[in-house]
């Protein structure tokens, strides 16, 4: 596709005015019982535990390539797809779909504002009937590297000024008195934006305004001309944060998989 069907954060009047093109597919992470109550008209239901891969402790890992494409092709995404993801809780399992996307150089997605909050509480039609779903054959490859950071890269850029890590769960889990792996505390540097501060309560779970987003990350110090991995507990929460940097027009951002599952539960890891 040469240009996207929607923006990376499309409203839903925008997904309404789109919503029969040929071109989308509608994926909804909601809880199945969720689902299977409300939906927007054609999304089919993607269990979030089909996306990920565990090795506990370690959680939240990319699955394999083949195992993935076998995930997408069930539900009939295609590479000339544009697919358009959205959950019931503020984003961020939609938004670990879309960044899963990215690292597989998929051209085309966007993260539905306000996921099905806004679509269901503005008036837009909703379906709880069994949808057809075409299953395809999506054999996609993990090509676009340069979204991923790992443990090893991370420990390599420490010391690196030009590289900014963005911690994106609660303050109690980055300062290590709410402790959910074999440690608690932070990567050393890295600095604490709660995911959840770029969601406007009080607009149907969509993110805040562009300039509250930019004021926001720009008080932390987190600016474009940097490299920024975002990570949370298994990459869901920090996916999200990932998106709204992509969508703020930060060219150079990564994420980690994996993230304080994998760093809190290493001994050798150094922490804050």
């Amino acid at each position: 596709m040469s240009e996207p069907l929607l923006p990376l954060v499309a409203d839903p009047y925008e997904l309404e005015e789109s919503i029969d093109a040929d071109e989308i597919v509608l994926v909804d992470l909601s809880r199945a019982p969720v689902y299977a109550r409300n939906h927007i008209p054609g999304a089919v239901h993607l269990d979030y535990s089909k996306i990920i891969a565990n090795h506990p402790p370690v959680m939240g890992l990319l699955p394999s390539e083949n195992d993935l494409s076998q995930v997408l092709s069930l539900i009939g995404i295609s590479a000339d797809n544009h697919v358009v993801a959205y959950d019931d809780e503020g984003g961020s399992k939609a938004c670990r779909l879309l960044w899963t996307l990215d690292v597989a150089g998929h051209q085309g997605f966007s993260l539905l504002n306000g996921g099905l909050q806004a679509w269901i509480n503005e008036n837009h039609p909703v379906n709880n009937q069994a949808e057809d779903i075409s299953p395809s054959d999506y054999s996609l490859t993990y090509s676009n590297s340069a979204v991923i950071a790992d443990k090893d890269y991370i420990l390599s850029h420490l010391d690196d000024a030009s590289v900014t890590l963005v911690d994106a769960r609660t303050p109690g889990e980055y300062e290590g008195t709410d402790k959910r792996a074999q440690r608690g505390g932070h990567i050393p540097g890295a600095i604490n934006i709660e995911w959840a501060r770029a969601i406007d309560q009080q607009r149907n779970l969509r993110l805040k305004s562009r300039s509250e987003l930019l004021s926001l990350y720009a008080g932390k110090g987190i600016t474009p001309d940097n490299e920024i991995i975002t990570y949370c507990h298994t990459h869901a929460r920090s996916a999200h944060s990932y998106i709204v940097l992509k969508y703020l027009g930060y060219a150079h951002v990564k994420g980690y998989p994996g993230s304080w599952s994998e760093w809190g539960n290493d001994p050798d890891t150094p922490v804050e």
